[in-house]
């Protein structure tokens, strides 16, 4: 691809001076003999191509690099008023002496130069110009291309920072059930290990990828839920629904473990009443219909928020904005003793990966 592009500029470059100097050649053949027409291309092409390839090659990365574009327009009209002296000595010595003899003398020949000089301005600008426009254009490009390239990588390592602080936080909450449960209940503890296990092997063998199969993702979810369903026990009345229709539908992994993560830490139990979460997840025409509610007590919220900081749903939220932006809704309700997170999100039908 590298070289390819690089041919391709090569390509362009050549053909642009060829085209050059066929131009000025027809020009010049015109009011001259052949071998001084001739004569007068050769100097004319090398003399605009030394200069040209200096101005473009040299000084604009270099101020485009340092941002010191008024230097470099100075630098340029420098260039163009130099070279500009060169044609004039051309068409001079070149040209009109293959015409007519000159006088004898650098001070008599000082108006043909002169003259040749402010002739050429006009010509010497438009060839430099278009130079620079033409590598001025590249160079943008190239720019853009390396802040895009420095956009993601960013990105990249945004995603893999937020995905690292989520799962050792899935990992422990499981682990401590475990430790509680072989104290009381070996039979479940072993159960519950056999379903770490699953989720161990999910994170490990299926998160690298930016992108995995929805239905491997709500199996995930459903195999933490089942952890939190034994977990608490008759205490809390837990009902889910899935509804995965498309199995081809996509989704980025671990990320909607936080809403089920945060629904079972901060469910409340209010005295006399049952606590309860209700979780329903939809795959409808391409979009993604997540619902998590919990029974919730503002006061309980506040105790237990303290020193934990809320970071499962911050790095839901940062993840959605830098995954799905523009193709998500995300709507947090409290209050009545509810607590319901609503998200609607746009699946890919196919993989596509980031990277």
């Amino acid at each position: 691809m590298t070289k390819h592009f690089v041919l391709r500029k090569y390509i362009f470059v050549v053909i642009f001076w060829l085209v050059f100097a066929v131009a000025v050649w027809i020009n010049f053949q015109a009011s001259s003999e052949k071998n001084t027409a001739l004569f007068e291309t050769i100097g004319l092409v090398i003399s605009s191509f030394l200069f040209t390839h200096f101005l473009t090659t040299k000084m604009l990365p270099k101020a485009l690099r340092l941002k010191k574009m008024k230097l470099f327009l100075i630098e340029a009209l420098f260039i163009i008023l130099l070279l500009s002296f060169i044609y004039s000595l051309i068409f001079t010595y070149v040209g009109m002496r293959a015409k007519a003899p000159l006088p004898e003398g650098f001070a008599s020949h000082l108006p043909f130069i002169w003259k040749g000089f402010y002739l050429a301005l006009p010509a010497s600008f438009l060839i430099n110009g278009a130079a620079c426009g033409i590598k001025f254009y590249q160079e943008h490009g190239k720019i853009e291309r390396d802040h895009i390239l420095l956009q993601q990588a960013h990105l990249e390592n945004q995603l893999k920072l937020l995905q690292d602080q989520i799962n050792p936080h899935v990992v422990f909450n499981i682990l401590n059930h475990i430790h509680i449960l072989m104290k009381t209940d070996t039979k479940l503890a072993d159960y519950l290990l056999l379903k770490f296990s699953d989720i161990l092997r999910y994170q490990l063998y299926h998160c690298n990828q930016n992108l995995v199969p929805l239905d491997k993702d709500i199996e995930h979810l459903q195999n933490l839920v089942e952890v939190e369903k034994l977990r608490w026990g008759n205490e809390l009345e837990v009902k889910t629904t899935w509804n995965i229709e498309n199995e081809n539908a996509f989704i980025a992994p671990l990320l909607l473990v936080p809403f089920i993560e945060n629904a079972f830490k901060y469910v409340c139990r209010l005295p006399g009443h049952k606590g309860y979460v209700t979780i329903s997840c939809k795959e409808q025409g391409g979009q993604l219909l997540f619902d998590v509610e919990n029974s919730y007590s503002e006061a309980v919220h506040y105790k237990k928020k303290e020193g934990t900081g809320g970071i499962g749903l911050q790095n839901v939220q940062k993840r959605l904005n830098l995954q799905y932006p523009g193709s998500h809704t995300l709507t947090i309700e409290s209050g009545h003793d509810v607590y319901k997170i609503s998200l609607a999100l746009k699946l890919s039908n196919k993989y596509e990966s980031y990277s």
